[in-house]
């Protein structure tokens, strides 16, 4: 979920990704590129990113990925099941008031 939000900006490549989440989160999540990397690439055997080559900013080539139609779709999927689940722990951490 937090890799198809990273890239409803636009693509980019897996050093940008696992930056933005670290950034976005205030250094609270860590993104080990041992992880994202298998990530990616099973996201994009769902059809949920794509990639393509391009050069990066230090004028290297590099794998850019993108968010595909499927994966938008998929992201308001997830993103409405995570609320979901964040309102159910809620009301298990902080029951109403009797």
């Amino acid at each position: 979920m937090l890799v198809l939000q990273t890239l409803i900006l636009g693509a980019a490549h897996g050093h940008t990704i696992a930056h933005a989440i670290e950034r976005g989160s205030d250094d609270v999540l860590q993104i080990e590129h041992g992880s994202l990397y298998p990530a990616l690439h099973r996201l994009e055997n769902r059809g949920w990113i794509a990639s393509f080559w391009g050069t990066s900013e230090n004028n290297r080539k590099a794998r850019y990925y993108r968010l595909t139609p499927a994966g938008r779709e998929q992201l308001i999927t997830q993103t409405a099941r995570w609320d979901q689940v964040v309102r159910a722990i809620g009301r298990i951490l902080k029951p109403a008031s009797e």
